[in-house]
C-alpha cells in the first residue's frame, strides 16, 4: 500500500515496485486515507509519505498499533533527526529517502519482509550514535542511579530536559500526559528524589 499526496511521486514509486515483481494493492493521498487502506487491505507493507495531509507518522504509528502484520516504511525527502526518529518511535521498520535510484525499492521492501531494516548507511550511522552515546543528549547513562531507568523513562525525562511540556511529550511519544506523568512519578521513585530537577541533576551525574 503506498500513501503519498504528490500524485507524480506515487506513479514513479508504483512504476518501480511494479517493474520489481511488487503488487501494489492500492494508493493514497493522505494519513487518513493510509490509515483506511491498511485496515481494508491489510498490506504486508506501507510505504508512506511523512509530509503528507494528516502527518505521515501518526498514520505509521496507528498502522503499526492496528496492524503488526503490516511493515510501515517511510519513502521521503526529509533527513532530518526528529523526522527520524519520530518515525522509528512511531513504529516504522524502514525509512527511505526520495532522491534515492526507485528500483532500490523493491529490493529493500523484501529485505524489510525479511527482517532487515530498510534505511540508508547515512542514517544508520546517525541511529547508531544517537544510541551509543554514553550520555544522550546532556544525561549520563553509566551511572548506577540511571541504570535503573527504562529506554521509554529515558525519552520521558530527556525531552523534558529539553524545556517540552508534559503534552508536548506526550505528542511526541504517542501517549497521553497521563502516561507521561507515571513515566515522572517511576523514575522520581526508582531514583529516591522529590522533584524533576533533582532527577535531572542525578540523571547529569552531578
Amino acid at each position: 500500500m503506498l500513501a503519498d499526496d504528490h500524485a507524480r511521486m506515487r506513479a514513479a514509486v508504483r512504476h518501480a515496485l511494479e517493474a520489481g515483481g511488487c503488487e501494489v494493492c492500492a494508493e493514497g493521498a493522505s494519513a487518513d486515507d493510509a490509515v483506511r487502506l491498511a485496515a481494508e487491505h491489510r498490506p504486508d507493507v506501507a510505504l508512506l509519505d511523512i509530509h503528507m495531509p494528516g502527518n505521515g507518522i501518526r498514520a505509521a504509528e496507528q498502522i503499526s498499533r492496528s496492524l503488526p502484520q503490516t511493515a510501515v516504511v517511510m519513502l521521503t525527502r526529509s533527513d532530518d533527526d526528529e523526522d527520524l526518529f519520530d518515525a522509528l518511535r512511531a513504529g516504522a521498520a524502514g525509512y527511505l529517502l526520495k532522491g534515492a535510484d526507485p528500483a532500490t525499492l523493491p529490493g529493500a521492501l523484501r529485505g524489510v519482509l525479511a527482517g532487515e531494516a530498510a534505511m540508508s548507511p547515512a542514517l544508520v550511522t546517525r541511529v547508531l550514535q544517537e544510541f551509543r552515546a554514553p550520555g544522550r543528549r546532556m544525561f549520563r547513562r553509566r551511572s548506577d542511579a540511571a541504570g535503573k531507568l527504562s529506554p521509554r523513562e529515558w525519552e520521558v525525562m530527556e525531552l523534558l530536559a529539553e524545556g517540552r511540556s508534559t503534552e508536548e511529550v506526550a505528542a511526541k511519544l504517542f501517549v497521553s500526559p497521563t502516561t507521561v506523568r507515571v513515566h515522572v512519578s517511576t523514575v522520581l521513585r526508582k531514583l529516591r528524589v522529590k522533584d524533576r530537577e533533582s532527577a535531572f541533576r542525578v540523571l547529569k551525574g552531578e
